[in-house]
């Protein structure tokens, strides 16, 4: 049976000269700059971009980020990322990504992150709107 991705999102990442290192490979702190796309893009293409939450006061906050390198992206690779909702709980949420290259997984990363007051930074429950689509799944 096939791994469940809920509210999955897939972007193409062009490496660019910019994110190759000394060693002709693509940096390790760019895939975290990536994984902030894949972030921003689940949140849009699930129907609450974060120029709306921000709009309406709040915002996620990231709180953990585990990374396994395991195969180098080179400029020139194409390249492509995947995010999904692995976790959603009352505040906190989790969500697991890849980022492939050819046959290759370059990158596989989890990150754990809660919805916080823009003023207070406190955390707030889950966005309704976000919930709903966490439950349909």
């Amino acid at each position: 049976m096939p791994e469940s991705r809920p509210l999955l999102v897939t972007l193409p990442i062009t490496p660019k000269t910019y994110d190759i290192d000394f060693a002709a490979i693509v940096h390790n702190m760019v895939y975290i700059r990536w994984l902030e796309d894949l972030r921003t893009e689940l949140l849009a293409a699930n129907g609450y971009p974060i120029e709306q939450m921000l709009a309406d006061g709040f915002t996620p906050i990231l709180t953990q980020t585990e990374i396994a390198y395991q195969w180098p992206v080179r400029f020139g690779d194409s390249v492509t990322g995947q995010m999904w909702l692995s976790h959603l709980g009352r505040t906190k949420w989790t969500v697991q990504a890849e980022i492939v290259t050819g046959e290759h997984t370059a990158v596989t990363s989890t990150q754990h992150g809660y919805f916080a007051d823009m003023k207070t930074l406190r955390p707030i429950r889950v966005p309704p709107q976000f919930r709903a689509l966490w439950e349909d799944w």
